[in-house]
């Protein structure tokens, strides 16, 4: 098949669209590569990897002959409020829209990536797909904005479309500012970690390995118009994310508190009842592996500076 996959420079990006090559599938990737980290880290991340520098919003964008897109590109972050706000509606809503009608121009399916942060604090855990939005950051507006945008295009063009909300994907090249990121580098260098809130907050931590396989399999065998979550089989909170890192590492991290970020919900975990029982999904690693190879990742590199 021939894909194409936005935000290719990206952590999730990166690992899919490898993945799809090792599969032997024709695929290339988009990224704008903007500076909402270092862009060298985005540079690292596509080495070897057939990703071309375009601004989705900007660029004029070529989908004919292309089988499907995987729609990862956006601003991420829930530390969205104030006069970074219009960034969010640029990266991710005009961004989806422009790339939604493209898709409709070229007949290519479109998986878009969506987040748990548009469940903001939920009415029920396990959270299902079918549970009312209340997201908690512009972040998260605008990712439930894309997700409507989807369901529009394929009511009024047709667009054949598959919305996948992730729960905190971990691992290997991991986006610098994440908590567990931050905590792995932080012990790799001998440095304190800013602990945010006081460490119970919990995530549905899912490996990337993992959710790349739900990202495939989203586009190979979903109905047109299904949502879906991807989440990890564990919740897991900060305390024994610090915790199982330093059973990990064999030293412990030095903490620093500081208070709660806006924008930041308490807790999130998945249902993936549906991902199992339509596409045969289930996440493989468990979070203690998981984050074991995020740390060995983290080690070596700092090793070789």
């Amino acid at each position: 098949m021939r894909y194409v996959v936005t935000g290719a420079a990206g952590f999730i990006g990166s690992h899919l669209l490898r993945a799809l090559l090792e599969r032997g599938h024709e695929a290339t990737g988009w990224d704008a590569f903007t500076d909402y980290y270092d862009t060298s880290l985005k540079e690292e991340n596509a080495r070897g990897l057939p990703v071309e520098r375009l601004d989705v919003v900007e660029d004029t964008l070529h989908l004919e002959g292309v089988d499907g897109v995987f729609h990862l590109a956006g601003q991420p972050g829930v530390r969205s409020f104030g006069g970074v706000f219009p960034v969010y509606v640029r990266q991710n809503v005009l961004a989806s829209q422009r790339l939604f009608e493209a898709a409709v121009a070229a007949g290519a399916r479109t998986v878009l990536a969506s987040s748990s942060s548009i469940y903001g604090d939920a009415a029920s855990y396990p959270t299902p797909e079918d549970t009312v939005p209340r997201p908690l950051s512009p972040y998260g507006i605008t990712k439930l904005a894309c997700e409507h945008l989807a369901h529009a295009y394929a009511q009024e063009f047709s667009l054949d479309e598959v919305v996948l909300r992730y729960f905190t994907i971990f691992g290997p090249r991991q986006r610098p500012d994440m908590a567990l990121a931050r905590m792995v580098e932080c012990l790799a260098q001998g440095l304190p970690f800013e602990l945010f809130g006081n460490g119970t907050q919990s995530r549905s931590f899912t490996f990337v390995d993992d959710a790349v396989e739900a990202t495939i399999a989203a586009m190979e065998r979903a109905p047109s118009g299904a949502t879906y979550n991807v989440g990890g089989g564990e919740e897991v909170s900060v305390l024994q994310a610090l915790e199982a890192l330093a059973a990990v590492a064999g030293r412990r991290l030095e903490v620093v508190r500081s208070p709660r970020r806006e924008g930041d919900a308490t807790r999130t975990a998945a249902d993936t009842t549906r991902i199992a029982s339509e596409l045969g999904w289930a996440p493989q690693t468990s979070f203690e592996d998981g984050i074991a190879a995020q740390w060995r990742w983290a080690a070596d590199r700092v090793a070789a500076r």
